[in-house]
């Protein structure tokens, strides 16, 4: 008899290196490289020649969850080194024009519902973030910094104590894409 198992495969393009050691997921590409630690969840990773498993012996339903959810992962990973995310965020207010400023590893973001003082956001990993016009472009090879910092952008200018079906001021994530040719 044999072990019920929860299997999954990822094959890894050309141009693609992956190194795998335990649970941990190296994978380098022309972007960069990204590395991600599994230690926390109960399945085996192997590399064999050009694909990678992900499995899980004799799972109960989250163990079985969980293998889909790493192989997409590591997918994500082997996206990020080969193209790259780019999210857009669109600047809108009616009454005081929001200014937004890149300092460093922060986005400062002026005049916001005419407040005085600046609203800090801090970018989150080696993520790329430019404001031109009434644009905002995060950039960078990590699906989850690059998501976070969008994501932190946006609730930052989070209209509170107001109907927000009229402050419709703020800054709003509008596309997501793969690729970060801009």
């Amino acid at each position: 008899m044999q072990a019920a198992e929860a299997v999954k495969s990822v094959e890894v393009p050309v141009g693609v290196e992956i190194q795998v050691e335990g649970r941990v997921v190296s994978v380098k590409g022309e972007k960069g490289t990204v590395t991600r630690d599994f230690s926390k969840a109960p399945v085996t990773i192997e590399l064999d020649g050009k694909t990678v498993w992900v499995k899980a012996s004799w799972p109960r339903k989250r163990e079985a969850a969980l293998v889909g959810t790493i192989s997409s992962h590591i997918r994500n990973m082997i996206v990020g080194v080969t193209k790259g995310f780019t999210h857009k965020l669109k600047i809108v207010f009616s009454h005081f024009p929001i200014s937004v400023k890149v300092k460093e590893k922060t986005v400062l973001i002026e005049n916001f519902t005419g407040e005085r003082s600046s609203r800090k956001v801090r970018i989150m990993g080696d993520v790329k973030v430019s404001a031109k016009g009434d644009d905002v472009v995060v950039q960078g090879i990590n699906l989850e910094d690059v998501s976070q910092t969008a994501a932190n952008i946006q609730n930052a200018t989070k209209v509170k104590k107001k109907d927000p079906r009229v402050f419709l001021d703020g800054i709003y994530v509008y596309e997501r894409l793969e690729g970060m040719e801009i």
